[in-house]
């Protein structure tokens, strides 16, 4: 499962109208508790130890919460992402299979209870602001349990909005997203974050 939370561990977005001078730890805590429904395009790339290139993909993404999100891969192949708030499904379409499991265990500790979660961060994660570097304002969360699939994650702020989130796992790897075009608090149709496996594909219960 630990590449589902590299391809979750993505997607935050502060607030359209931030508070003046807010901190990045400021602005993630009005994304977790403010943000209800939230939409965006995504670019992915991971790297390994030595920072080259492993992967690349991109697509689109939506999210309401609680538990509920969707992520639609369009490269390098086509795979769809679903929380439906009680189960997630992985459909991979080229070849044609669908894992599926249980909701539960796949937010608590992990880059996903960012995605759909509830609840208070520090529970589950160590937050630290990093400061501004570049053109962004950065923040750090460090999971508390290392049984989350990953290391390290830092989200990069523009103006108060998520525009970079960066995670390195455990295996030495750092993926790295970038948002466009997201826009929050918006209606969206129901049949995003529902599926149902096609006829004749293979489905895993994992």
């Amino acid at each position: 499962m630990v590449t589902m939370y590299r391809l979750l561990a993505i997607i935050f977005m502060a607030l359209a109208t931030p508070l003046t001078q807010a901190s990045a730890t400021q602005d993630l805590h009005r994304f977790f508790n403010q943000v209800q429904r939230y939409q965006a395009r995504f670019s992915q790339v991971t790297v390994d130890e030595e920072k080259k290139p492993v992967q690349e993909s991109s697509g689109n993404l939506w999210i309401e919460r609680p538990g509920k999100f969707r992520w639609n891969y369009s490269t390098p192949f086509e795979q769809q992402i679903v929380g439906d708030g009680k189960q997630v499904w992985v459909y991979d379409i080229e070849l044609k299979q669908v894992a599926v499991r249980g909701m539960q265990g796949v937010l608590g500790a992990t880059p996903a209870i960012l995605l759909a979660g509830k609840g208070n961060l520090e529970t589950v994660f160590t937050i630290k602001d990093l400061g501004r570097d570049g053109e962004l304002d950065w923040v750090q969360l460090k999971p508390k349990k290392k049984d989350g699939g990953f290391e390290d994650l830092r989200i990069g702020f523009d103006k108060g909005k998520i525009r970079n989130i960066e995670m390195l796992d455990g295996f030495g790897q750092t993926t790295r997203v970038i948002l466009h075009d997201a826009q929050e608090n918006i209606a969206i149709g129901a049949d995003k974050f529902t599926f149902k496996p096609p006829a004749g594909v293979d489905v895993i219960t994992e």
